[in-house]
């Protein structure tokens, strides 16, 4: 396997093959949530989000609510993650940018969530 390509092609279908239903320890009931914990996952610990993250869906239910937000009303809510600074303000951006190119419905493919904040 020399190039990048190959390799791709053989982790893909590793796991296609040992793992073709991909689980996640982070706790989330739909899309939004999902979205809003991976964010929160980068360089910290799925139980860590899994503390936090409902204090964050009481206070914003829905990207809409959390679109609404400052990024300096969220940083209390995520300060004990890694650099809740950041991820304070992609949160909100992420949500921004769902309501106003999406329509408010969290995007389902690869491209179109690339495209969000954090």
């Amino acid at each position: 396997m020399d190039d990048k390509k190959e390799r791709y092609e053989f982790v893909v279908d590793y796991f296609s093959v040992h793992m073709p239903e991909p689980e996640t320890e982070l706790v989330y009931d739909n899309p939004y949530q999902l979205l809003v914990a991976v964010i929160l996952s980068a360089q910290c610990t799925d139980k860590r989000v899994n503390l936090t993250t409902p204090f964050i869906f009481e206070k914003y239910p829905d990207v809409k609510s959390l679109s609404k937000a400052t990024a300096e009303e969220v940083f209390p809510l995520i300060k004990s993650i890694s650099y809740p600074n950041n991820k304070s303000k992609h949160l909100v951006g992420m949500a921004q940018k769902v309501e106003s190119d999406f329509n408010g419905e969290i995007p389902m493919t690869v491209n179109e969530l690339v495209t969000l904040p954090g």
